[in-house]
């Protein structure tokens, strides 16, 4: 999905709406580059954060966002069913 960029950002941080924080979480699950970023599904990038502290659903809607280059409330806003359905389905739905 990178592709929705006009140019893909070198580092992960410049991707739509990370910063440096991100590429610290992303690091700290082996994900260190843009291209290890797109090569992972999303919602099994998902999965490896989900159980750090403060990750939420935001998480996933920040993930799918900066694969897309859309903002994660745009995700949020107009995606939410369809990702909580998908998250239902593989375990990783809310309680």
């Amino acid at each position: 999905m990178i592709e929705a960029y006009e140019i893909p950002p070198k580092y992960l941080r410049d991707l739509n709406g990370f910063g440096p924080r991100s590429e610290e979480i992303l690091a700290e699950v082996g994900i260190s580059s843009v291209q290890d970023f797109i090569e992972i599904d999303p919602y099994d990038l998902y999965a490896l954060i989900k159980p750090m502290k403060g990750m939420g659903l935001n998480s996933i809607y920040s993930i799918i966002g900066a694969r897309e280059n859309i903002s994660w409330i745009e995700i949020k806003n107009t995606r939410k069913t369809e990702i909580l359905m998908r998250l239902d389905d593989l375990g990783l739905a809310p309680k």
